[in-house]
């Protein structure tokens, strides 16, 4: 990164170790730590969705919605997390392309399938070929958002419908007395009720979600785990920084790393849920009740 770099062989101690930790793939393992961080901001409100989507599938009066958020759950939970991320990027990422086919290239005559290989026309590919490096990424954190949202949303669904069937029917009850209609009851008493029944399953969720980011290396992102791998693999090259095997120190950083994000994350939550069951006729409000009495 600075012209006293160039030569490796020519530094020693913190010099070394300065021109070393600044070269341009340690830059990339630093910007992969904010690619976590988005990944996770921008997967848990859409897999909330998800899972609020497949909660309200799960309890509707349709037979075939019902249906439908019933086996939405059911499925996705019934598949390792692994399989899943697997199967699905490759899946979706055909079905695109050959959906692009049919439109783009009517009077192509090669079949698409060749032996082991996929072969669309060039119009149909995604992203395309001649694209820059950062449409490709872009494309494939897409694709590992919308794997993640899909498998925790099918856990959400499941947490959140049991939240609501937690909530006391009599408060539905009395909501209904009043003369509230059935939208009015679930927008004004169910849904907010529902939370503190649904906090701590999400709150595991959260925590697991955090756990899952290094999956994002079976999806082609580069995340810090595959960082982490090739910065301390021993180097060969003189011009590389050569080093002996330091993935023990890279590994012990992600693992601080990860302690601190649950950490944050339990003080967090735990905010949250006092702030949730103040006043509610649960044990944690009355707890709360006992104290400021």
């Amino acid at each position: 990164m600075f012209s006293q770099c160039a030569d490796p062989s020519t530094l020693d101690g913190l010099n070394w170790l300065g021109c070393y930790l600044t070269t341009g793939k340690h830059i990339s393992f630093y910007w992969s730590f904010l690619t976590v961080l988005v990944l996770l901001a921008v997967t848990a409100p859409i897999a909330l969705a998800f899972g609020f989507g497949g909660a309200m599938a799960a309890r509707s009066q349709v037979a075939p919605l019902r249906w439908l958020g019933k086996g939405y759950a059911a499925m996705v939970r019934g598949v390792p997390d692994i399989v899943f991320f697997l199967f699905f990027v490759i899946a979706l990422d055909q079905a695109l392309e050959w959906s692009l086919h049919q439109v783009r290239c009517p009077d192509w005559t090669e079949p698409i399938r060749q032996g082991l290989e996929f072969k669309v026309c060039p119009q149909a590919k995604i992203p395309p070929g001649d694209a820059p490096q950062w449409i490709h990424q872009l494309y494939g954190f897409a694709l590992a958002v919308t794997t993640f949202a899909l498998v925790f949303g099918a856990f959400a669904a499941n947490v959140l419908q049991g939240a609501m069937q937690a909530v006391p029917r009599a408060q539905l009850e009395t909501a209904e007395s009043y003369g509230m209609t059935a939208a009015q009851v679930f927008r004004r008493i169910l849904v907010p009720q529902m939370w503190v029944y649904a906090l701590p399953g999400l709150s595991n969720l959260w925590m697991i979600l955090i756990k899952a980011t290094p999956l994002l290396f079976l999806l082609g992102v580069q995340d810090i785990v595959y960082w982490a791998k090739e910065l301390g693999g021993a180097k060969t090259s003189t011009f590389a920084y050569p080093h002996p095997d330091w993935r023990l120190f890279y590994f012990l950083g992600l693992l601080v790393f990860y302690l601190c994000m649950t950490k944050v994350s339990e003080i967090a939550l735990g905010r949250l849920t006092l702030r949730l069951t103040r006043g509610q006729a649960t044990m944690a409000g009355e707890a709360q009740r006992r104290v400021h009495a």
